[in-house]
């Protein structure tokens, strides 16, 4: 019987690894007996790349660099067997080397991910990557639409990641929208010492970065290259090498931007994916790297600082 263990999972979902929001619009305006119909008019036919679909080639290829499978994709869809063949055929085509596939036939992707020992979730679906967010089953992120142009010239796997909310808890993102920046900066310079909290994407991170170690290659010149692009500006910085090195991770790059737009750094990257937990950063992110959201946990303080801020601005307009 196989094993997962000390492999990377991916379960990406259909429409993340494809381009299927014309089809979708076809099953939510005319009904799956439509939406069949079409698929199986357009069964050879392959399917536009989505938003997932390079990070997943990419990952895929590290295999063949490991001479080993280091690295599982599991594509999952809440279409039923029948509808699926055309996505079948799409994957044959592209030559991309997956073996596993979940097919749930309209019910909830997320209570499958567990079973097949998933580390990563890539979906459109807000309702089910919240429900593996608040779970903590695995990472989870809600896939925004590919960006128009985007073509990685580069082989090498690059992955980045927001710091507070995503890699981190998000205690101090908490703190800096309900107390202010400066708030924020001298509570991070006294415990500059103290290692931040796991976020979402800990348990990712720390995978991958045990990936780079089964590469051939030494970790600097590894066709897998992780990043941390933050908000946060130095000092805070400190502790977030710090934590990282309590961690043992390596991470290849890190922008510290203090407040600057994240886009043309995260396209000079060349990311083959970009998570953060914030839109404000992720519509613009979006038009040049694929992005992901990575939701608050429903019981997270920072929602509840949120609805406040919320009401204020409210009370105040």
């Amino acid at each position: 019987m196989e094993n997962l263990k000390g492999r990377l999972v991916i379960g990406v979902s259909s429409r993340a690894l494809f381009n299927l929001e014309a089809e979708n619009e076809i099953f939510e305006r005319d009904g799956i007996k439509k939406y069949r119909q079409y698929q199986e008019a357009h069964e050879d036919d392959p399917l536009e790349k989505g938003t997932a679909f390079y990070l997943v080639k990419s990952l895929l290829e590290l295999n063949k660099q490991a001479n080993r499978p280091i690295v599982e994709v599991v594509v999952m869809s809440r279409n039923s067997p029948e509808t699926g063949m055309r996505m079948l055929k799409s994957i044959d085509k592209y030559g991309l080397e997956i073996s596993r596939v979940a097919r749930s036939g309209g019910e909830s992707l997320s209570k499958y991910l567990k079973a097949f020992s998933i580390d990563l979730f890539l979906s459109k679906d807000e309702g089910d990557v919240q429900r593996v967010i608040d779970s903590g089953i695995c990472a989870a992120a809600q896939i925004y639409a590919p960006p128009t142009e985007f073509n990685p010239e580069d082989s090498r796997v690059k992955i980045a990641f927001d710091a507070d909310a995503v890699i981190f808890s998000d205690e101090s993102e908490c703190r800096y929208k309900a107390e202010g920046i400066d708030a924020f900066y001298q509570y991070e310079k006294e415990h500059a010492d103290e290692p931040l909290k796991e976020g979402p994407f800990a348990n990712l991170l720390i995978k991958l970065s045990q990936i780079q170690e089964c590469l051939p290659t030494s970790i600097e010149l590894s066709p897998l290259r992780l990043a941390i692009v933050t908000a946060r500006s130095l000092p805070s910085h400190f502790r977030v090498i710090k934590t990282l090195r309590k961690w043992g991770v390596y991470v290849d790059e890190a922008y510290f931007l203090g407040g600057l737009p994240k886009d043309e750094v995260l396209k000079a990257f060349g990311a083959h994916i970009f998570f953060d937990d914030q839109d404000t950063h992720l519509s613009s992110s979006s038009k040049y790297v694929p992005s992901g959201k990575v939701p608050y946990h429903s019981d997270s303080q920072i929602n509840e600082v949120l609805r406040r801020k919320g009401e204020e601005t409210a009370t105040v307009e």
